[in-house]
């Protein structure tokens, strides 16, 4: 006979997988929105140098 002991025991791995997917998830997804961040930063600095260097004074 199963006690109810023993199947919350075989459920508590299946959580942590699913924690440890979801934490994987995020961890992605905000690693893409910095690549994402970081690009348009360089392009705003190449905007900015290419504006400040043709500058007539």
């Amino acid at each position: 006979m199963d006690s109810p002991v023993g199947m919350s025991i075989g459920f508590i791995p299946i959580l942590f997988f699913l924690f440890y997917l979801v934490l994987a998830g995020l961890g992605i997804y905000c690693l893409i929105l910095f690549i994402k961040l970081a690009h348009r930063g360089i392009k705003a600095l190449d905007i900015y140098i290419y504006e400040k260097s043709n500058k007539n004074y």
